[in-house]
């Protein structure tokens, strides 16, 4: 399953940051930042709900920057 979501970040380095600290969560297949649109999308694994896996997305994101913000 792949979803998209509305985020708030303030640079294209952060936002690498988050596109690379998402990949490492459990339950997450991929993920692409995309800094121009503001939207992060997400690749679950199979059989991983998105409501299970989206708050350690948001708890590893805010680890390596802290003021960004994932709208889920």
């Amino acid at each position: 399953m792949k979803k998209t979501y509305p985020i708030e970040v303030d640079c294209a380095n952060c936002a690498a940051k988050m596109e690379d600290a998402a990949k490492k969560t459990p339950g997450v297949q991929d993920c692409v930042v995309n800094f121009m649109t503001l939207k992060m999308t997400v690749t679950f694994e199979e059989g991983k709900k998105p409501a299970d896996v989206m708050p350690l997305v948001l708890e590893r994101c805010k680890a390596v920057e802290d003021d960004c913000e994932i709208h889920f």
